[in-house]
């Protein structure tokens, strides 16, 4: 008989992706099949999956803490932002549609049939699904036609756990807050508490959970203290792409507005001896870059322009005058081609624009996504490398002659002459430890050895124990009901 628990956050980013990371290793740990699912997410650092579509990096995260592939049913809406006012939605996998903000919002009720397929079908196969809500159910304002917390909650028909982040302040205002806003029957959803983030010895909020509990009559579940080793687990939103002081190698990756599938950072900040510096818009590129990383990007040709306005161009510029080197993926290898062409106005307006010119490549966008799981090689070494593509526009011109990997028979990146500049298609390429020693050396920069997979291994099982050591998952399994098979659709 499979069972589900929801944990919903008292806000946004209070923890909600990494404590249902560590819950469901924890729960595996006590010999449970358990998946998780989140009905909805919004991001651009998305996941591909073996099925053929993609998700959100979280829900990708927590599948490996499960011991499973990643599926299109652990997150059937992905909404990945475009605009401020609107956003692609992808559905199952698959991309559904572009919609602003408002459109969506008159919309997304009429998705709940398919994220309640996807629930069922996970849940089927499973003894424990913890599924994760998404920003806070005290935006009432958003109640109709909801398919992310408590609208979710209810067409599933399943308990709900509420996180509240002390580190903001607040928290008692946070959760109790949430207790009065709520409708009853939403209210009656909430079973247990906990409290995420906490610095310092937590006997000294002792007082704090029993005034919550007198006044919400939830069950305190526990006090999580902060996480120290989190940044060692790949981030899925992009308020955690931070500057990881390392060692002397110095990695500089501009922040676009737009930037998408940034997991190629993850294991450069692993390396001890590399320092990976994010600039922040208005900051100008070191001069000491040994390497400059232009990740991928949701809108290419309005974070191209963003680089221009804030000068970076010049800066790119002048780094590869002193002999430094680039590494464009995806948006960032179209960006250093000499142009960029839209003329079915994918991105916007049809369009036709200047690239940075580093590369003798063009690219133009296609309707059609490329989504796949790769298995390439670097051409260099013969260093075997996994990663994922996933991409709109065809890149080509002279410079992929020069191309660095193989994936199959096709060659995949784009090089300068003298191999300073490479872009290619192919992310994840730096989870793969021989070529990241491999590249790391052929530009000058070698690298120690670390075993990058085996520490997000060992960081979700560290995870793990720290919430066994203090969170009552006992309690948290008890408060878990039987799926509902009728649930409302």
């Amino acid at each position: 008989m499979t069972k589900a628990i929801m944990i919903q956050g008292a806000g946004s980013n209070v923890g909600k992706s990494m404590l249902v990371a560590g819950l469901c290793r924890a729960a595996v740990k006590r010999g449970l099949s358990v998946a998780p699912f989140k009905p909805q997410n919004m991001s651009n650092n998305a996941a591909v999956t073996a099925d053929g579509g993609e998700i959100g990096r979280a829900q990708a995260l927590q599948a490996r803490a499960c011991g499973l592939a990643p599926h299109t049913d652990m997150n059937p809406v992905l909404l990945k932002p475009e605009t401020d006012v609107g956003a692609q939605v992808i559905v199952q996998g698959q991309r559904f549609a572009t919609m602003k903000a408002r459109e969506y919002g008159t919309r997304k009720a009429e998705l709940i049939p398919r994220v309640l397929d996807s629930y069922h079908r996970l849940a089927s196969g499973h003894d424990l699904v913890i599924i994760e809500g998404a920003g806070s159910p005290a935006e009432v304002n958003l109640r109709a036609g909801d398919i992310a917390n408590m609208g979710f909650a209810e067409a599933a028909d399943c308990p709900v756990i509420l996180v509240g982040d002390i580190d903001r302040g607040g928290v008692i205002a946070q959760l109790v807050g949430t207790d009065v806003i709520l409708p009853p029957d939403d209210r009656a959803r909430i079973k247990g508490f906990a409290i995420n983030k906490f610095r310092g010895d937590p006997t000294l909020f002792a007082d704090g959970m029993t005034a919550i509990t007198d006044h919400t009559g939830w069950v305190p579940l526990g006090i999580v203290p902060w996480f120290a080793d989190a940044w060692k687990l790949p981030a899925e939103d992009v308020m955690d792409v931070a500057s990881r002081t390392g060692g002397a190698i110095k990695v500089v990756v501009p922040r676009l507005n737009r930037i998408a599938n940034f997991d190629d950072l993850d294991p450069l900040t692993a390396q001890p001896d590399v320092t990976v510096e994010i600039i922040e818009a208005g900051r100008p590129l070191p001069g000491d870059a040994d390497l400059v990383l232009i990740p991928g990007s949701k809108s290419t040709i309005a974070d191209l322009a963003h680089f221009r306005a804030q000068g970076w161009d010049t800066d790119l510029f002048a780094h590869v005058r002193r002999g430094g080197h680039v590494l464009g993926i995806c948006g960032g290898y179209q960006m250093l081609g000499r142009e960029i062409a839209d003329p079915d106005g994918i991105e916007g307006p049809a369009t036709r624009v200047r690239g940075l010119g580093l590369l003798d490549v063009t690219t133009v966008m296609a309707t059609q996504k490329r989504l796949a799981l790769t298995e390439a090689v670097f051409n260099a070494t013969g260093d075997p490398v996994s990663g994922y593509e996933i991409h709109i526009g065809e890149t080509n011109g002279p410079d992929r002659q020069n191309g660095w990997l193989t994936i199959g028979r096709r060659s995949e990146g784009a090089a300068s002459a003298d191999g300073r500049i490479k872009g290619c298609y192919l992310h994840g390429l730096f989870a793969a430890d021989a070529f990241r020693q491999s590249y790391m050396a052929q530009i000058g920069v070698p690298v120690q050895a670390v075993a990058y997979d085996a520490g997000v291994e060992d960081t979700l099982d560290a995870l793990a124990d720290h919430l066994e050591s203090c969170l009552d998952i006992d309690a948290v399994l008890r408060l878990a009901q039987p799926v509902n098979r009728q649930s409302n659709s």
